[in-house]
């Protein structure tokens, strides 16, 4: 593990929260960190790409493309298979 050093607003109140919940402030930090991070190597939303490639009629599917890709994540995520 790798110690680092976060600068929180005043009105953040990491303490009360922790204390609440009967886990190290430290654990806490790292809870939310993984809840709001992708994992590593799960890509986000691939069919989304700056520049040429990938299919010539997203902005005609879009709808389509993003469906498709939010049930494949969540499948990815939850072990089973497309």
């Amino acid at each position: 593990m790798r110690r680092t050093t976060v600068m929180l607003p005043d009105d953040l109140d990491l303490r009360l929260h922790a204390r609440l919940r009967a886990v190290s402030i430290a654990d806490l930090t790292r809870e939310a960190l993984e809840r709001y991070l992708p994992t590593p190597g799960s890509g986000g939303l691939q069919f989304f790409a700056i520049g040429e490639g990938g299919a010539p009629d997203v902005s005609e599917r879009v709808d389509e493309y993003l469906a498709r890709a939010l049930t494949d994540r969540d499948q990815a995520a939850a072990g089973g298979s497309r």
